[in-house]
């Protein structure tokens, strides 16, 4: 029976995706190449002994945190480095992004050999927080802060020079760094960053690599020109469908679960190539099944819950509250469902609209565009647009079919 209409048993065995958490190691699919290139620019730079650049940009959900997360940690078993992987989101200075990279090396590091050597280097400005002080922070002032991200560079060298663990150099990862990209104070910054460890007579052996969306890498380039032969650009694309299925026969392998092929391209289907996606779907359909066979019926209650989830945890809340309103839903629900693209124009969606529909629909083009949801097309027709997020266009999408998919 259908867990859409019976109750669901409980299984024994342990979900084996990840949604809203990095993808273990084991799970990369379609990602060899992108891997090996930030590996092996890891490698340049400590075997050089200079400082590498890369940016890594793609589509929200497309996987880009869990794969630099993924190479940080191969190369500190491979390589000997020293991995910081610090979150900006949010941050929009230079100080403020200095301070989150100082704070996550203490907190990934606050046991053991290196933690005690590099305690020292901190001096004061490590402090104790958390119940019992089990955690730690670094907790340098305006002033201190400033003259240290006038001296990064030399920071860093000092890190690596006088830590009692020897590290063979750094690999120091500046994800989501959507505020930062906006700021010229930081493009001019980052520039200098790189021009001081490239020309110092004491080398500094780091690999940097900033992780965003692709506007943010051109954004970064606008307020700061030279930043265009710094970056080496990593674009990490989505899945194909060959891929996708990969993904799902191999991850429902690991627990001993198999797919037929109705639920495998259902599933598919509704991933659009993206990871997190595909996580929540396979999750999804994983609870639902009964017998350790994912059939069409599971497949099916897997992109329906996460046609909500999905919504509720990945969308701006406020995109979240238009596009599920009454008056915008259907009309989205065609661009989504009928049109199956995410690009589109206007007279073409105006064809498929009822009367009532497309007295609104001019509205609706100049709310979803405040919104950030669409965007004027440049490469289409006149009157062309396109969702500026692929999630955002598979999330209507699955939300769009979910009526039509109970039937069919």
């Amino acid at each position: 029976m259908s867990p859409l209409l019976g109750s669901i048993m409980p299984k024994d065995t342990t979900s084996p995706f990840s949604p809203g958490r990095p993808v273990p190691v084991e799970f990369f699919v379609g990602r060899r190449d992108e891997i090996e290139r930030l590996r092996r620019k890891v490698r340049d730079a400590t075997r050089a002994r200079r400082i590498e650049v890369a940016f890594v940009s793609g589509e929200r959900g497309i996987g880009k945190s869990s794969l630099v997360s993924f190479v940080r940690y191969l190369c500190e078993k491979e390589l000997g480095v020293l991995g910081i992987h610090a979150f900006m989101g949010g941050e929009s200075t230079v100080e403020g992004a200095v301070k989150r990279v100082f704070d996550q090396l203490l907190k990934e590091n606050s046991e053991g050999k290196f933690f005690e050597s590099i305690r020292g280097l901190f001096g004061k400005h490590v402090r104790e927080v958390g119940l019992f002080g089990i955690s730690v922070e670094f907790s340098a002032d305006e002033r201190n802060l400033t003259t240290l991200s006038n001296n990064f560079a030399p920071a860093l060298r000092n890190l690596l020079e006088k830590s009692g663990d020897k590290k063979a150099g750094i690999v120091l990862i500046l994800d989501d760094i959507n505020g930062l990209a906006h700021s010229k104070q930081f493009a001019d910054w980052f520039k200098s960053l790189v021009d001081e460890a490239s020309t110092a007579q004491t080398p500094l052996p780091m690999c940097v690599v900033l992780v965003g969306l692709e506007e943010r890498r051109l954004a970064l380039i606008q307020g700061q020109p030279s930043l265009a032969r710094v970056f080496d650009p990593v674009s990490i694309r989505a899945w194909n469908e060959s891929e996708s299925r990969e993904f799902f026969v191999d991850t429902f392998g690991k627990v001993n679960v198999t797919c037929n092929d109705d639920a495998l391209d259902m599933m598919t289907r509704y991933t659009g190539g993206l990871p997190v996606l595909a996580h929540e779907i396979g999750d999804a359909a994983f609870s639902a099944d009964t017998d350790n066979v994912i059939d069409r019926e599971d497949a099916l209650s897997g992109v329906v819950a996460a046609a909500d989830i999905v919504g509720r945890r990945y969308v701006d809340p406020v995109v979240y509250k238009s596009i599920r309103s009454s008056r915008y839903r259907t009309i989205l629900g065609r661009i989504a469902s009928e049109l199956g693209h995410p690009r589109f124009t206007r007279s073409g969606v105006l064809d498929s609209l009822a009367a009532d529909e497309r007295k609104v629909f001019d509205n609706f083009l100049t709310k979803m565009k405040g919104l950030g949801v669409i965007v004027e097309d440049a490469d289409g027709e006149r009157g062309s647009y396109r969702f500026s997020n692929l999630l955002h266009y598979l999330y209507l999408k699955l939300e769009a079919n979910q009526a039509g998919l109970r039937h069919r």
